[in-house]
């Protein structure tokens, strides 16, 4: 029996529940991790809220650092006592221990605590695909990257700059203009602001921008089009806003021949080896000191619904995660 976070019906907090569970032994294919920190995200409130579906009764989180405890039949490349860490692809991280598929973990290397781990996996392999794959950022670009502060924004902002970009982040709140200069930015512009994108245009003298990085969506994408240079790349990949409305392909022929694409994560790590390799390219910068990630909540595992609700009601900043 282990200790873990369930729910039985969607809803607010009070629906996570701390019982006993009894997790089996490891199938085929899989790794019994036992949880030294557990990632928080804003995903795992959607799921919670049924915004995200998932099959109940259910376990929460999809993200945490600990060792391997035990290993399923066909497994080589894990053992006991090896330091590893997941985010994606799984479900059940809140929980003193969960048995995941032996492709979706990753090593974690000295110098990498578990907590900075399960802290920084989700949103660190976001910024790696974003900023080194997708549109790979090149010193003396300027880019356009929003919600600067928030989570994915702040570790992105920092690696941008420290390749030699320009950033000019993005935010909606006036207070967290500061954090995101902390954070990598040169300029940070008000997405409230009507004209926005003009104020990229003189930024950049006129010429705008090679790339476009959107969470927001919906009331963010058409002005960030504007944006772009000839041939320049609309990444959305989140849509805080709402989803982009439909819009005619020809916009982008008119707007310069751009290019717009939707990834996620899952995409980009989809084999063992290439899940490796985006988490060392995150490793090795925040080994670094180029990146730096703040952890500014520790919750219990026991309250998970009072970080929950700390996340939902902008009380948190940096990273939050659980202990069991």
């Amino acid at each position: 029996m282990i200790k873990a976070i369930r729910f039985e019906k969607t809803g607010g907090s009070d629906v996570l529940q701390y019982v006993d569970y009894d997790l089996p032994p490891p199938a085929k294919g899989q790794v019994q991790v036992k949880h030294n920190a557990i990632g928080v995200n804003f995903i795992d409130t959607y799921h919670r809220t049924g915004l995200y579906a998932l099959p109940l009764p259910s376990g929460l989180g999809s993200e945490a650092a600990g060792t391997v405890t035990a290993v399923g039949e066909g497994v080589t490349r894990f053992k006991a006592g090896d330091r590893v860490g997941y985010a994606s692809g799984v479900i059940g991280s809140y929980a003193e221990a969960n048995n995941v598929a032996a492709d979706r973990l990753v090593r974690l290397p000295d110098g990498i605590s578990d907590e900075l781990a399960a802290a920084v996996l989700l949103k660190g392999m976001t910024s790696q695909y974003l900023i080194r794959r997708i549109h790979p950022v090149k010193a003396g670009e300027t880019i356009v990257f929003h919600a600067a502060a928030g989570g994915v924004g702040q570790i992105a902002c920092q690696w941008a700059r420290h390749l030699g970009a320009t950033v000019i982040g993005s935010t909606t709140s006036p207070e967290k203009v500061e954090l995101a200069k902390a954070n990598g930015c040169a300029h940070v512009i008000n997405t409230k602001d009507a004209g926005w994108e003009k104020q990229v245009r003189e930024l950049t003298g006129g010429k705008g921008v090679p790339v476009v990085y959107d969470s927001i969506g919906k009331d963010t994408f058409m002005a960030g089009l504007d944006c772009l240079q000839p041939r320049g790349i609309m990444v959305t990949y989140g849509n805080a806003s709402g989803p982009v409305d439909p819009f005619s392909p020809s916009v982008l022929a008119a707007k310069g021949s751009l290019f717009v694409t939707r990834p996620v994560l899952a995409h980009y790590t989809r084999t063992a080896e290439e899940l490796q390799e985006t988490a060392d390219d995150l490793f090795k910068v925040l080994q670094s000191g180029a990146v730096k990630v703040a952890i500014n909540q520790r919750f219990a595992l026991k309250d998970a619904a009072k970080a929950h609700d700390a996340l939902t009601g902008k009380k948190t900043t940096g990273a939050t995660i659980l202990i069991p």
